[in-house]
């Protein structure tokens, strides 16, 4: 382990021993709920434990707040990414719709879709999953979404590339 990391290990270990039990009670308050609390404070320091540079937060809290906001967001939008699956499967003709098991496995892939997309903008993401999902040509995507073609080239690029670098990381 290089000194870098070393010291962020150490930096983060002070974080938690000092300010984990804020963290989950602000969760908790947000939330409603013990433990989804818990499960999304252990997530913000498991962020924490993945990056790279030292964190030296002068204020320890509002960062904690800042990156903990951000784990929030995430488990909310594939909360509703859930909720509207489960939503267009229901509609579907009860011959048509998948068993037990294939509406897991389809819910677990496009949450593993969503984390590979996680960060990138939102007209990205969109253009991205228009390109995939809905099969939709260039230009059907550029008027969707009110771009131009060339956009959604590069719009589609930068999601390609985000996905390879997700798949490459896990």
């Amino acid at each position: 382990m290089s000194s870098t990391e070393s010291a962020l290990h150490q930096e983060i270990t002070t974080l938690y021993s000092d300010h984990h039990g804020w963290l989950q009670g602000w969760l908790r308050k947000k939330l409603g709920d013990a433990g989804k609390a818990a499960d999304l404070a252990q997530d913000t320091f498991v962020r924490l434990l993945a990056r790279d540079e030292l964190i030296a937060a002068r204020e320890p809290r509002a960062f904690l707040t800042t990156v903990a906001q951000r784990v929030l967001f995430t488990h909310w939008r594939r909360e509703e990414l859930g909720r509207a699956y489960l939503k267009a499967l229901m509609q579907m003709p009860e011959a048509l719709a998948p068993s037990p098991e294939d509406k897991a496995i389809l819910l677990e892939s496009l949450v593993e879709i969503d984390c590979m997309l996680d960060g990138l903008p939102l007209p990205v993401r969109r253009a991205f999953l228009h390109a995939q999902l809905d099969d939709m040509s260039h230009a059907e995507i550029a008027a969707e979404l009110n771009i131009s073609i060339t956009t959604v080239k590069r719009y589609l690029v930068r999601a390609g590339v985000q996905c390879y670098f997700a798949l490459a990381q896990s």
